[in-house]
């Protein structure tokens, strides 16, 4: 049975005439690193919405481990959206305190490990942190979940090289590994190498889902960033 599985879904936003997805459909399982590539425009961001519950009315089903998504299945999946949600005037204390109410799976030393691997004092108010720390600090409360699904929206958009390395190497440390990770970005090249199946996305449709394996096979050996430029002509 599939973690997560889009049957034929379609949604249409108000006062719109186009269809953002049309009958989309995937399904992915626990143990994978899915990339979810496509230009802006595409409909990746309203698929995280809707695996989130962050939007609703939509045609067809959104299942999570067979069962229609509702609030007991949401909880199960952890959220890094694209922008920041933290209060910035907040101590950094506070929101550890926040999220282990919030999550009953959420995991506090884990939390405070990933902290001290990325230098950042648990007592610095939040906007005092730079840029980069301030991704690093959303991306370790969101890993610190022992989640199902971990749904990250462009985690290493806006920060230089350097800090992308270490983002993607967090991730690859910190995930449950029982469990499905969605990573949405545009800079596929620096995430490549650690995806393991990949859905591409254009104009609310499916243009290419499959493994990373069987899609380099079949596309000459060829790398995946090659393939998505082909893909949508870039």
């Amino acid at each position: 049975m599939a973690l997560l599985e889009f049957k034929n879904v379609s949604f249409k936003y108000k006062c719109s005439n186009q269809y953002a997805l049309n009958n989309v459909s995937f399904s992915l399982n626990e143990g994978q690193i899915v990339g979810l590539l496509g230009p802006n425009g595409s409909g990746k961001t309203t698929i995280i919405k809707l695996i989130n519950g962050l939007l609703r009315n939509y045609n067809g089903e959104i299942l999570v481990n067979g069962e229609e998504l509702n609030e007991k299945s949401r909880a199960i999946i952890s959220y890094l959206p694209d922008s920041t949600y933290l209060n910035e005037s907040a101590k950094i204390e506070e929101v550890i305190l926040m999220f282990k109410n919030l999550y009953s799976d959420f995991e506090e030393e884990k939390m405070r490990k990933m902290l001290e691997s990325m230098h950042i004092d648990s007592k610095s108010i939040i906007k005092t942190l730079s840029k980069g720390n301030k991704e690093k600090l959303q991306l370790a409360l969101v890993l610190s979940r022992n989640a199902k699904i971990y749904v990250l929206d462009e985690p290493i958009g806006g920060v230089d090289p350097a800090q992308r390395d270490f983002i993607i190497r967090t991730i690859l440390s910190n995930y449950a590994q029982n469990s499905l990770v969605i990573i949405s970005t545009h800079l596929l090249e620096d995430i490549e190498p650690i995806l393991n199946r990949a859905i591409m996305i254009r104009n609310g449709e499916i243009a290419l889902d499959d493994t990373k394996e069987n899609i380099i096979n079949t596309h000459e050996n060829k790398s995946l960033n090659d393939v998505f430029k082909e893909v949508f002509k870039c």
